[in-house]
């Protein structure tokens, strides 16, 4: 059947629409790290979750025409979550995460390493690839949303904070 009904177009998109929520959400869930360095398991969880959701979105439609409404209804729903992401703080807070603290004046945050299931062996690795060589030369070292770890040695901190501001009082002239 090359053009489906209109009822099954809608169904197509509706079911399309659930996974493609379903899949973002499971995603975000599953942690920064996960989305910032694919592993070949990582790899492999993705083309087979792809495989597994392609049937619940089509569902027994295996039109060319239910194939381009679920293409289509994918690429609206990203736009639609980028676009929404742009406007709106909160929801781009929902859908990224936030930046997380792993090491603050030298001193490594166990807590949140732990919560975001960083190994040391990867913070070390951070650490090296930003050519430090010791965790305690570190000012900040901040696990990112795209799952990169970057730092700031206290070398590359400059003291242009200023503790008061100063004000220039303009005298108006007579």
């Amino acid at each position: 059947m090359l053009f489906p009904g209109g009822y099954v177009l809608l169904s197509v998109l509706l079911r399309t629409a659930v996974i493609y929520a379903v899949v973002l959400l499971g995603v975000r869930l599953s942690g920064k790290r996960e989305v910032g360095q694919m592993t070949p398991f990582d790899l492999t969880l993705l083309l087979l979750l792809s495989n597994a959701v392609q049937n619940a979105m089509t569902g027994p439609d295996t039109s060319l025409l239910g194939g381009v409404v679920a293409a289509c209804t994918l690429l609206l729903m990203n736009y639609l979550v980028a676009e929404t992401s742009g406007i709106n703080r909160r929801f781009r807070r929902f859908i990224e995460g936030q930046p997380t603290l792993l090491i603050h004046h030298g001193n490594i945050i166990s807590a949140h390493m732990a919560k975001e299931h960083v190994s040391a062996d990867e913070l070390h690795r951070a650490l090296r690839e930003h050519g430090i060589g010791d965790y305690h030369d570190v000012a900040l070292a901040v696990l990112e949303v795209d799952g990169s770890i970057s730092c700031l040695k206290y070398d590359d901190l400059t003291p242009t904070a200023h503790t008061h501001l100063r004000r220039r009082y303009i005298q108006k002239k007579d």
